[in-house]
């Protein structure tokens, strides 16, 4: 055999090497443990909250978690039927004979304001009065956090200039980001808000906070990452 051919048998016979590997790597990646999550979101919260109020469960190196975003009346009733482990949201759940299900909350976070660069100058001047002037989005009513909003509003004696209203907090701060209107969010993502969707704090909605609640099926929580989850926060 010479050289030249030594050479090709030792490529060749690389993949059949690793065809031979490819088994046990897939049984050790079976047998391995995970930790399975499933977390009902109600559709009003918005998502960069969300991710800040599971990282005490992200670091989990077995996870395994499956998320899911629907009503907030929806998700009581999957999670009274034991379909989901736990569902985030912005309000306790309401009381209900019928419905064994308990509320922990999770903390809250000031609301303030925000605008994209072609709206910031006009709505920081004399803000928040300019908020009767400049466009305004807002939630629906479908968010607890908008009746609180509407109460602000009478508060400072403004009659805000709202041209549009979103269910879906992405939409609210993707429409916003674009130029479409200066919103309200929780002051909370601030971060990734300013960073993500390039838009500038015009102020604070004070007084005004959006809250956050864990909501289990039972008094007793027993998943692990649940109990991590109300653990780590108050």
């Amino acid at each position: 055999v010479t050289d030249s051919t030594a050479s090709h048998t030792e490529i060749l016979t690389l993949p059949f090497q690793l065809g031979e590997q490819l088994p046990a790597v897939v049984r050790d990646a079976v047998g391995m443990p995970t930790m399975r999550l499933i977390v009902g979101i109600a559709d009003e919260l918005p998502e960069l909250a969300v991710r800040s109020l599971m990282q005490p469960v992200m670091q989990e190196p077995h996870l395994r978690l499956l998320c899911l975003v629907d009503e907030f009346e929806d998700l009581l009733g999957d999670l009274a039927l034991h379909r989901l482990d736990v569902v985030l949201a912005d309000r306790a759940a309401p009381p209900n004979p019928n419905l064994k299900v308990y509320s922990h909350s999770l903390g809250s976070s000031p609301l303030a304001w925000y605008a994209p660069a072609s709206l910031f100058a006009a709505a920081r001047q004399d803000f928040p009065q300019s908020l009767a002037k400049v466009p305004v989005l807002l939630p629906t009513a479908h968010a607890a956090v908008r009746a609180r909003l509407d109460q602000w509003f009478e508060r400072e004696s403004i009659k805000p200039h709202v041209i549009g209203e979103f269910e879906d907090s992405a939409l609210l701060k993707t429409f916003g980001a674009a130029g479409m209107g200066v919103f309200p969010m929780a002051s909370l993502v601030h971060e990734d808000l300013t960073t993500r969707y390039e838009v500038k704090r015009l102020g604070d909605c004070e007084g005004v906070e959006e809250h956050f609640f864990a909501i289990g099926a039972s008094r007793k929580v027993l998943h692990p990452l649940v109990q991590k989850l109300f653990s780590t926060r108050g």
